[in-house]
C-alpha cells in the first residue's frame, strides 16, 4: 500500500514591494526643505542668483547687459552652495538619528541612497532653471532701463551648466556618503580642494597634475559655450577622483555601517 502526502497549505502572502523609487525620490525632495538649514540653503541659492543679476544691472555697461551675461555668472556662486545641499541630504539620516526608522521602512539601503542622489540631482537641475529665470528678469529690466536687453543665447551653454551643477552637488553627496557627518563632510569638502589648489599653485611639480585633478581648473570651461575634447577628458579624470571614488567608497561604507 502506498501513501500519498498532500501538499502542505501555507498562508504565506507574497512579500509586498517597498515604495517605488519615484516615491522615495519625492520623499527625499520634501526632506530637502523640511529642516531649517535646508530651507535657508534653498532660499539662499535663489537669493544669490537674484543678487548677482541685480549687481550686474548696475556695474555692467549697457551694451553688455544681455541674457548670456546675466546667466553665466550666476552659475558659480550657486555651484558653491549645491555641494552643501548634497551633504545635508545624505547626512540628515545620521545627524537627525532617523537612519534606524528609514532603513527599517526601506531595508535596501542602496534604494534610499539612489533616491537621495536623484533628489539632489533634480535640485541641481532646478537651480539651472532658477538661473535662467533670474537672467530673463534681468534682461527685461535691462531693456526697460536703457541697457541692451538682448536675448541672444548660445544653447550649448545650457547642457554645460547642467553638468556643472550636477557634478558639484554629487561631489558634495559623495563626501557626505563617505564621512556620514555633516560638519566634517562640509569642512573636508571645502578644505581638501582648496589645499590642493594652493599646493598646485605653489609647487612647480604639481602644475601639470593640477590641470587634470584640480576641479576649479577642469570645470571652468563649463561656464562657457565651447568645451574641447581635451577639456572634457581632463574634466572626466578630475571627476573620477573627486566624485566617483568618494561616491563608491561612501556607498560601501553606508551599506555596511551599523545603525544604532
Amino acid at each position: 500500500m502506498t501513501t500519498t502526502t498532500a501538499p502542505a497549505v501555507t498562508n504565506r502572502r507574497p512579500v509586498a514591494d517597498g515604495p517605488s523609487l519615484a516615491r522615495l525620490t519625492g520623499v527625499e525632495l520634501r526632506k530637502l526643505a523640511d529642516t531649517r538649514a535646508g530651507r535657508w540653503l534653498l532660499a539662499t541659492i535663489g537669493l544669490i542668483a537674484a543678487a548677482i543679476v541685480t549687481v550686474q544691472l548696475f556695474v555692467l555697461d549697457d551694451a553688455e547687459q544681455t541674457f548670456t551675461a546675466f546667466f553665466a555668472p550666476s552659475l558659480l556662486p550657486v555651484g558653491l552652495l549645491l555641494p552643501v545641499l548634497g551633504i545635508l541630504s545624505i547626512c540628515s539620516e545620521w545627524s537627525q538619528r532617523t537612519a534606524l526608522t528609514t532603513f527599517a521602512l526601506v531595508p535596501r539601503r542602496e534604494r534610499v541612497v539612489v533616491a537621495k542622489l536623484a533628489a539632489v540631482v533634480l535640485a541641481a537641475l532646478a537651480s539651472v532653471g532658477v538661473s535662467l529665470a533670474v537672467a530673463a528678469v534681468g534682461t527685461l529690466l535691462a531693456g526697460a532701463t536703457g541697457g541692451a536687453g538682448e536675448w541672444n543665447f548660445d544653447w550649448q551653454l545650457l547642457p554645460h551648466a547642467a553638468v556643472f551643477q550636477v557634478a558639484n552637488v554629487l561631489m558634495g553627496a559623495g563626501f557626505g556618503l563617505l564621512l556620514l557627518n555633516t560638519p566634517l563632510a562640509i569642512v573636508t569638502y571645502l578644505l581638501l580642494p582648496t589645499v590642493w589648489s594652493i599646493l598646485s599653485a605653489m609647487v612647480q611639480a604639481l602644475h601639470r597634475p593640477a590641470a587634470w585633478l584640480d576641479t576649479s581648473v577642469t570645470m571652468e570651461p563649463l561656464l562657457g559655450a565651447e568645451v574641447t575634447a581635451g577639456q572634457w577628458g581632463r574634466l572626466a579624470v578630475s571627476l573620477l577622483v573627486w566624485l566617483v571614488v568618494p561616491l563608491a567608497a561612501g556607498l560601501v561604507r553606508t551599506l555596511r555601517r551599523e545603525v544604532s
